[in-house]
């Protein structure tokens, strides 16, 4: 059975990669939830998508210019704004923290595709053990230098290869990197990629889904987990 993962939250109907959309998505029985971590001008691990400011929160410039602090201070409401109140930037510690009692996991995505921010991996590392959640959390990034230091900071975390292009023989590179996890724009799954990534028994994580009719098609495929901004309208 195909699990489904709330991406950024149920970030559809509510402030995505807040606190209020994580809840939300627990709430309506998503297996998971996705999120994106960044460090802040300070050094704290902080969950928003883009490396500025501008499109999700009153803030604006690069998140890594601005100390937590400062970050805490914006609204993160996004388009959402004056419907659910003030929702500020959580951080990560926020995020496992709620986390670590649910039946549900957590898919960190490490955003080092732009600026690699030298030290995350062992930040996100300590903050997952201290919340003891490490056997349910997911580490991704479309930097896949930085997924591979992950893999060998902590080998027992489950990882994967974020792409969101067609890979060749994607299947044979991620196994060849002794990485457990791929996660493909789902667009890019047709039954014979997905016949090649599974022959090597990997994991296949995909996104962005949003409509029931593309879900049943990766489910009939054998994809493990489905992400996307609607949780409740699928699980339903």
């Amino acid at each position: 059975m195909t699990k489904f993962f709330g991406h950024r939250g149920y970030s559809g109907n509510y402030p995505e990669n807040t606190m209020l959309a994580f809840q939300k998505a627990i709430e309506v029985g998503a297996a998971g939830i996705e999120l994106d971590v960044q460090f802040s001008k300070d050094g704290k691990l902080v969950v928003i998508h883009d490396e500025t400011l501008d499109r999700t929160t009153t803030g604006s410039g690069r998140v890594k210019d601005h100390s937590l602090a400062e970050l805490k201070s914006l609204d993160a409401s996004y388009k959402f704004t004056g419907q659910y109140g003030f929702n500020p930037i959580p951080t990560l510690d926020e995020v496992l923290a709620f986390m670590a009692d649910k039946d549900a996991e957590t898919n960190i995505e490490l955003k080092t595709g732009v600026y690699e921010y030298e030290g995350i991996e062992e930040a996100v590392l300590d903050c997952i053990r201290k919340h003891n959640v490490s056997e349910k959390v997911i580490i991704s990034s479309f930097n896949h230098f930085s997924v591979l230091r992950m893999r060998d900071l902590a080998p027992d975390l489950k990882c994967g290869f974020l792409t969101d292009c067609w890979l060749i023989d994607a299947g044979k590179y991620v196994k060849n990197q002794g990485i457990p996890c791929y996660h493909p724009n789902f667009h890019n799954l047709t039954p014979e990629v997905t016949a090649e990534i599974k022959q090597y028994g990997l994991e296949i994580n995909t996104w962005t889904v949003n409509t029931l009719e593309d879900f049943n098609y990766l489910e009939n495929l054998g994809v493990d987990i489905a992400i996307g901004n609607y949780p409740e309208l699928i699980l339903k």
